[in-house]
């Protein structure tokens, strides 16, 4: 089961990118960044996907921001584990950091576990939009009442002044400030875009050690088997291409694994 499967598994070499749109097409989301996951309540409507009717959508929060509302997502999530007897232990306190790398590896686990229920096939019959307002705050409800509010008394006359007042209030020295407004918001687009860059490099740069990493031990691994003394007992032609079965073997696995991260 999907729920046992080694740090090494291949599930755990699929890519952000693949991540983000298997979540996109099936709960019809549009994150673009891993850790916009890390309030835990895509991983319960996945899972409400792959067992209809298991998760209480009622208890799941989907406008989380801090991390109180964070963990008793995971609460409601660790439940439905122990329901369904997956044994699998969530690392809260380093998911609701908001980490890439820890939201990123969890997710590809809970992607393999769903592809191994019923083949992946993915439920014709059921509507995430709709099941998400049956959670207990639907994505981006706030924001957008309060933007609607905000543009109604915009757009309401004030009833104690007459219309030269309110061209008076749209034509002054104030006219600079959309101006300013457009400046700092561009210069804020732009910090975003610079602070996403750096979190996908460190994600890469993380992903890339786990590589060198697995790599180092593996040739450690050689090392020791060269080294036994049970290697030295065969003859000097069956232990040299053994030998070179082995580095042939290993470069192959490696250029495999580089291609499969890259």
């Amino acid at each position: 089961m999907a729920s046992n499967i080694g740090i090494m598994d291949s599930a755990y070499f699929v890519g952000r990118n693949e991540i983000l749109t298997w979540i996109n097409n099936r709960l019809q989301l549009n994150l673009s960044r891993i850790e916009e996951a890390a309030s835990g309540a895509v991983q319960c409507q996945m899972m409400d996907m792959t067992y209809p009717g298991v998760v209480p959508m009622h208890k799941v929060n989907f406008d989380a921001k801090t991390e109180y509302d964070m963990i008793q997502n995971y609460k409601v999530l660790q439940e439905v584990f122990n329901k369904l007897k997956i044994e699998k232990h969530l690392e809260v306190n380093r998911l609701v950091k908001g980490r890439p790398l820890d939201n990123l590896e969890f997710l590809q686990w809970l992607k393999r576990y769903c592809d191994s229920v019923n083949g992946g096939i993915m439920n014709e019959n059921y509507n995430p939009v709709e099941r998400r307002c049956k959670g207990g705050k639907d994505r981006y409800p706030k924001g957008s009442q309060k933007s609607s509010k905000s543009l109604q008394a915009n757009n309401l006359p004030n009833p104690g002044s007459g219309d030269t007042v309110g061209l008076n209030k749209t034509s002054g020295p104030k006219q600079g400030k959309p101006y300013a407004a457009a400046g700092g918001a561009n210069s804020s687009g732009e910090v975003q875009a610079l602070s996403k860059e750096i979190t996908d490099l460190k994600l890469s740069v993380d992903l890339l050690e786990k590589e060198r990493d697995f790599y180092f031990a593996k040739l450690r691994d050689i090392e020791i088997l060269c080294q036994t003394s049970e290697l030295e007992e065969l003859p000097v032609g069956i232990s040299d291409r053994f030998l070179v079965y082995l580095s042939y073997s290993f470069a192959i696995n490696m250029f495999n694994r580089v291609l499969t991260c890259v």
